[in-house]
């Protein structure tokens, strides 16, 4: 269970606040581009295909705006993706002239096993929480992560710095 802190220790706890979170997002990462490889994937495919597990088939454009990848590279992505077997192009079927991108459930399946340890670790975490910590928990990931994603529309919409 986290200490209680004193008031007056907020600054340091929000220097830890950031060190603690550029911690957890290296592992994040690591964890994916571990969890990738054992897929024969990269991170930015598996990352497209949990896009496409949690939204839902997604047309190649939409796919681009989720995941901030050119036109040119969702088009790559989305061949690597169909030669690996974990993707298809399908027509919509609200407007056959549209292609939408689907991830293939079965072949995602193959993740499941990945997760199991890692989860079961989570959830433990989790118990250590009341409802009321847990909630505000959920609001404190969600709040950071629709603010990464601005972050993120903003710094790939500005130009490249100077050298």
């Amino acid at each position: 269970m986290p200490r209680k802190r004193p008031a007056n220790d907020r600054s340091e706890l929000l220097r830890e606040l950031d060190q603690a979170g550029r911690a957890w997002s290296t592992a994040a990462v690591l964890f994916h581009g571990a969890l990738a490889a054992r897929q024969g994937l990269t991170a930015s495919e598996t990352k497209a295909l949990d896009l496409l597990a949690r939204l839902g088939p997604l047309t190649a454009g939409a796919l681009g705006e989720r995941s901030g990848l050119a036109p040119a590279s969702v088009t790559g992505l989305v061949d690597r993706l169909e030669r690996k077997g974990f993707a298809r192009r399908v027509r919509d079927p609200g407007d056959g002239r549209r292609v939408l991108v689907e991830a293939d459930l079965t072949a995602l399946a193959a993740f499941a096993p990945d997760f199991v340890d890692f989860m079961r670790e989570m959830h433990a975490l989790y118990a250590d929480y009341s409802v009321d910590q847990l909630t505000t928990i959920l609001h404190f990931i969600r709040e950071a992560t629709r603010r990464q994603a601005d972050a993120t529309t903003r710094l790939a919409a500005a130009p490249p710095p100077r050298p």
